[in-house]
């Protein structure tokens, strides 16, 4: 096993300067209950551009060192610098999950069973070579599983089951999901699929459309044309969905949602009331690709909410054993409910050119990016 270890790792600087960088570490022997990991995947999520990057001006992205090293900055508008304080200074490693192989393992039997095994790991520095950390936080993959299949073992498919569990916990039906076509929008067809929920699916183009129908998908409606709300409202009445979860945030598409929402409600209510419906309404934002102003046109009556939604607070609130059969169910399914699919896979240093930096951060549904650190 190697003895260093190289990482990539993100730094704000107190002059306004955001430094990406591959830096060697040394790779310590594991603790009783700990394993080393080397990292064969680690993929490109939207949470982990929020640490990679930053508020950082992606314009102003200037690289420099050698090809296997290079050390790439940009400007941090003086604006922003007061939301990033708290990381002034730090050199920060990236990465929130990934897959690999278990190369060395503590003395422990949780440890020692791993030995060799694939595994996917959540907890953070995943963009390296090698990765420290407890067996328990590992999540064994069946056989035949490669690294690049568990490597999103974690942030996609746990987002799709806790918005599952969330709809369920909360007494909806049914579910509304945007930014449909992505990974985790596939995987929400196939999981709403299989346990038969309704699901209304928002894309943002013809291809993206079609790609969901081919998996199943009974109700999709493509933002991009003259005829969205119709075609959303009529959705919405069809498959009785008052809950949603928005992966835009910013721009008028939750507000959207809920007055199509309110239009649907209406469409068997027994009388008029200047209140609106009593069906309450819910929308939640779990991501940011529209970093704008979230607009709302107040026409969708007073029974509706409006709030934020994080993987780690449901994990919290269902409680550890819960959390532990869910992970357990992703492994089961990794490759098929919860597999994922990649544009391009890239070195470290690739990770670090300034092009696919731009390639990857454009968030555009359908692409991801999968980073393999021994390449």
């Amino acid at each position: 096993m190697a003895t260093e270890n190289l990482q990539l790792r993100s730094l704000v600087k107190a002059s306004g300067e955001l430094e990406l960088s591959l830096v060697p570490v040394p790779v310590p022997d594991p603790a009783a209950d700990e394993v080393v990991v080397r990292i064969e995947a680690a993929p490109i999520n939207p949470s982990d551009l929020g640490l990679l990057l930053g508020p950082a001006d992606t314009a102003t992205l200037k690289a420099t060192g050698g090809k296997d090293r290079p050390v790439v900055t940009a400007t941090i508008p003086e604006r922003f610098m007061r939301g990033v304080a708290p990381r002034v200074d730090q050199s920060m490693p990236v990465g929130n999950e990934g897959g690999g192989v278990v190369v060395a393992a503590g003395s422990s039997p949780q440890a020692q069973a791993l030995m060799g095994k694939v595994v996917g790991i959540l907890g953070g520095a995943t963009y390296a070579q090698y990765r420290v950390i407890k067996a328990a936080e590992c999540l064994p993959m069946p056989d035949g599983v490669t690294p690049a299949e568990g490597a999103a073992a974690f942030v996609n498919p746990l987002t799709a089951l806790g918005m599952v569990g969330t709809m369920r916990l909360e007494g909806h039906k049914a579910l509304v999901h945007t930014a449909a076509a992505s990974n985790l929008g596939q995987m929400l067809v196939k999981l709403c699929k299989a346990e038969q929920i309704p699901l209304v699916n928002i894309v943002r183009s013809a291809e993206q459309e079609a790609l969901l129908r081919g998996l199943g998908a009974e109700h999709v409606c493509d933002s991009s044309k003259p005829g969205f709300m119709g075609d959303l409202t009529d959705a919405l009445a069809a498959s009785g969905a008052t809950l949603a979860f928005d992966a835009i945030g910013g721009g008028p598409l939750a507000g959207q949602i809920l007055t199509a929402m309110e239009i649907a409600a209406n469409r068997n209510a027994s009388g008029y009331s200047r209140y609106g419906s009593t069906v309450h309404k819910q929308v939640y934002i779990y991501g940011g690709l529209n970093t704008g102003p979230t607009e709302l046109n107040r026409a969708f009556g007073m029974a509706w909410g409006l709030g934020g939604w994080l993987l780690t607070y449901f994990i919290a609130k269902v409680g550890p054993a819960e959390a532990a059969m869910l992970r357990a169910r992703v492994a089961s399914e990794i490759k098929t409910t919860f597999a994922s699919h990649y544009t391009k896979t890239i070195s470290l240093a690739e990770a670090l050119d300034p092009a696919v930096i731009a390639a990857y951060n454009r968030r555009a549904t359908g692409e991801k990016y999968l980073i393999n650190p021994s390449l």
